[in-house]
């Protein structure tokens, strides 16, 4: 068995995900924080709006690497 030494899903893309022990995802309230694995990076979020707007800012960012890097 030979193993693949370029990960196909490298670190600087790994994010943490808590959600808050009272986070309803399933009737919209979504509560916790999220972290950037590589930068330390982090955002406590109040609401899936908020969420995906750290996520899009963080992206915008900070662009995926390229596959063959």
């Amino acid at each position: 068995m030979v193993l693949n030494t370029h990960p196909i899903y490298p670190s600087a893309g790994r994010y943490v995900l808590r959600l808050h022990r009272d986070a309803r995802p399933q009737g919209g309230g979504l509560v916790g924080r999220i972290e950037h694995v590589t930068s330390g990076d982090s955002c406590d979020f109040a609401s899936s709006e908020e969420l995906l707007a750290w996520l899009e800012r963080r992206a915008s960012n900070h662009p995926c690497p390229k596959e063959n890097e």
